[in-house]
């Protein structure tokens, strides 16, 4: 389940880990105008944990998650 949220300067979407298997924490990602933070609780030690990323850094991120092993580096289109 994940809830999407719309505040001034930002998106927010909640991502609840749910089923019979072992939860996660509630995982948090807000997406600013020039970079997107994630975060989410870590229960050993009772405090948030936050991973900002630049929106390049999030483009690649999402193109690594549909390639295979390797090295890559993403080139900007030729106009």
């Amino acid at each position: 389940m994940f809830t999407i949220e719309h505040e001034f300067d930002a998106t927010i979407i909640t991502l609840v880990d749910e089923g019979p298997t072992h939860l996660q924490e509630d995982v948090t990602v807000t997406a600013f105008e020039d970079c997107v933070t994630v975060e989410q609780l870590d229960p050993r030690t009772d405090r948030v944990q936050k991973v900002t990323l630049s929106l390049a850094q999030l483009h690649e991120l999402a193109a690594a998650l549909d390639l295979p092993e390797g090295v890559y580096r993403i080139r900007p289109p030729i106009d």
